[in-house]
């Protein structure tokens, strides 16, 4: 009888249809597969029955999350080796069904059945979301939601975002550093509000507080910052009161709708809009609009995917919704410009940085892995597995071009209709 991995390796590609990419190394200590592959290492049977009884993105999802599924060595080259054949292959029922009516597949499915053991779906991981259907995007849902992901420990996120505390794209010059990267995005903000002292800035989603410092610390502004997290919020506020900027920065446990102390002279919005939802996204447009005074300027942050042919289909990629950012969305940036004009906004620029994101988060994953074993202190192994993969995974994404990052820069342009930017654009990048 052949031994467990040209077992599990010749029936996974009668089910896929196509080679599998990478070596597999299983429970029994067997190999198979090209050895200068990438090696998929599947620790135990239960790793199998995650991915049979969860066909797809979630089930593989759900063995790496446990520490049922490894990989060998680097993980970018495991993840482009899978993406074509089994990443991408999402959660398709009806694709699933389609493939079982082949005889073939279908004797595969069963040997595969029978070398995962028991026939027990296992338990998902402690760290899926878990929830009835409800209404998405509701202020009590929302909430929910950002402490999923923001909540997981400040000392963790020092390890991933470095001493910048920005978990946003940075814009990096040849050369240079992370947190250097991350002084350039926020100054690139600045200028593109034409901050200056003794304006008014609104920072939404402020996350730790790094834009809102930032601007008073360099600019003179005076910033009101909300969050829905607390512990951002406890952080932000630690940090407003050590570089002595009190008197000048808010922090706010607050939602963006309950805003309610405008005008402002400026709104940034950095990393926050994916959380708003298709359904809101205009009514989050409205809200900001108004809140700015006539010749306020918007810089709308935020990232977006590819357009698909039929829009309708779009679905939220299930991993992500699972264990990264519930309920979050993305739209293409056509839609996003199409909503703020909607709202009342005049849009003067949009500049893309979606390879600056790409290389933000392979740095990021790189102060994730040398930091390890204290990662894994502070959030658990299964957390920190979460991070490592959604974040070389969306690195490769934004290599691919199959999502990007968009500055929008809008402004509420008064009657009659100066809108007080200078005639030359991306000055601020001169």
């Amino acid at each position: 009888m052949a031994d467990v991995a040209s077992r599990l390796r010749s029936l996974a590609e009668q089910v896929l249809g196509a080679p599998l990419p990478v070596r597999l190394r299983a429970w029994d200590g067997s190999q198979a597969g090209p050895p200068d592959a990438p090696a998929l290492v599947v620790r135990n049977r239960r790793a199998l029955r995650r991915m049979l009884f969860k066909p797809g993105e979630l089930g593989l999802v759900r063995a790496w999350v446990s520490g049922d599924l490894e990989v060998e060595g680097d993980l970018y080259p495991a993840l482009q080796a899978l993406a074509g054949v089994v990443w991408e292959r999402g959660d398709d029922a009806r694709g699933l069904v389609e493939s079982l009516r082949d005889p073939v597949v279908r004797a595969a499915v069963r040997e595969l059945l029978k070398l995962a053991g028991p026939p027990i779906p296992p338990a998902p991981p402690r760290e899926e979301v878990r929830r009835p259907r409800r209404r998405l995007h509701t202020r009590h849902t929302d909430r929910q939601a950002i402490s999923h992901h923001y909540d997981v420990g400040n000392d963790f996120y020092e390890i991933v975002l470095g001493p910048s505390m920005v978990y946003s794209c940075a814009y990096w010059e040849d050369g240079g550093t992370l947190e250097g990267a991350q002084r350039d995005k926020l100054e690139l903000i600045s200028a593109k509000l034409g901050l200056m002292s003794g304006q008014r800035l609104l920072d939404v989603g402020c996350g730790w507080g790094s834009m809102a410092i930032h601007a008073a610390r360099e600019h003179g502004v005076s910033v009101v910052g909300v969050t829905l997290s607390q512990e951002q919020a406890a952080y932000a506020r630690k940090r407003v009161a050590d570089e002595g900027l009190t008197d000048l920065v808010e922090i706010r446990v607050q939602d963006y709708r309950d805003v309610r102390d405008g005008p402002f002279d400026a709104i940034s919005s950095i990393g926050m809009a994916e959380h708003v939802g298709a359904e809101r996204y205009l009514e989050y447009a409205r809200q900001l609009y108004g809140l700015l005074k006539p010749g306020g300027r918007l810089l709308n942050h935020q990232i977006g995917r590819r357009p698909q042919r039929d829009e309708t289909a779009y679905q939220v990629d299930s991993f992500i919704d699972a264990y990264v950012f519930p309920d979050g969305e993305l739209a293409p940036i056509g839609t996003t410009v199409t909503q703020l004009e909607r709202a009342g906004f005049e849009v003067r620029d949009v500049e893309a940085l979606r390879e600056h994101y790409a290389r933000t988060l392979r740095q990021w994953v790189a102060n994730l892995e040398a930091d390890w074993d204290r990662a894994v202190r502070l959030a658990g192994p299964g957390r920190a597995r979460v991070w490592r993969l959604y974040m070389a995974a969306c690195a490769l994404a934004f290599e691919s071009n199959r999502i990007g990052v968009n500055q929008v820069l809008a402004v509420r342009t008064p009657e009659p209709g100066a809108s007080g930017l200078p005639l030359r654009t991306r000055t601020w990048n001169t």
